[in-house]
């Protein structure tokens, strides 16, 4: 199992979480999962930005971003080095830290 440690967010996630999650699962699927509110307002299909992350410990051994990925970050709310939408995320075997950024550009909550 690999620890994946969710950073605290003020209004999606205030205390912070600690999850383990099998390598081969996806992890916007394993937070919603354990109750975690992530936006995602294109059903996981890679077509929004809303589940973007930043991944701030690991993001060197995930698999690389598709371009499909690629270019909808390029659209992302706070967009840094180390983003990456969660719906791509296949966890691997080793730990990773990951942050919610403060705002999505989604209009439409699907979570509300």
């Amino acid at each position: 199992m690999t620890k994946v440690k969710l950073y605290p967010h003020e209004e999606i996630c205030p205390e912070g979480i600690e999850l383990e999650i099998s390598p081969g699962e996806y992890l916007c699927e394993k937070l919603l999962d354990n109750g975690i509110p992530v936006e995602h307002a294109c059903e996981l299909s890679c077509a929004c930005t809303t589940c973007h992350v930043i991944v701030r410990k690991g993001f060197n051994s995930l698999e690389e971003a598709s371009d499909s990925e690629e270019d909808m970050l390029d659209k992302a709310w706070g967009l840094e080095p180390e983003s990456r939408l969660s719906c791509q995320i296949v966890i691997g075997n080793e730990d990773l830290e990951v942050e919610l950024p403060k705002y999505t550009i989604n209009m439409v909550s699907e979570t509300n």
